[in-house]
């Protein structure tokens, strides 16, 4: 059996520009349906809401979301982050777009175990990890 692990982020009212921001970031096909789409508003207000997306980067990353139905009680972050690995042109690529406008918690430098790492808050309230291991040796 085969287990795979995908970010499911909510957001307040602006999945479907978190969502665009992230295609930007990692490429690949977006898929975005509001809750209109789907039958499921309850009200005018939450005709436009994104009930479920889903992102497919076009290096592999996937990554799903929503905006809350009643936007005023999503509490954005949480005790998560988004972990992300793998080369050091694209996640050096990747770092300069999602830190940008956001809040970074620890610079994109050289770690103490030898490797490309550093951590934000993007834009949207998402925090991310990224790691270069690919110069890495066991």
């Amino acid at each position: 059996m085969t287990a795979r692990v995908t970010p499911y982020l909510n957001f307040g009212g602006n999945a479907r520009e978190a969502m665009e921001f992230y295609q930007s970031v990692f490429g690949g096909t977006l898929d975005i349906a509001t809750f209109a789409d789907l039958h499921r508003a309850e009200s005018a207000a939450q005709e436009r809401l994104v009930a479920h997306s889903m992102l497919k980067g076009s290096a592999g990353v996937i990554l799903m979301g929503s905006d809350t139905p009643t936007p005023e009680e999503h509490k954005p972050g949480g005790s998560f982050s988004v972990a992300l690995g793998g080369d050091e042109a694209d996640l050096t690529e990747y770092w300069g777009k999602l830190s940008e406008g956001g809040t970074v918690t620890v610079p994109f430098a050289t770690s103490a175990w030898g490797a490309l790492h550093g951590q934000c808050i993007d834009k949207f309230g998402t925090a991310w990890l990224l790691n270069v291991t690919a110069n890495l040796t066991a």
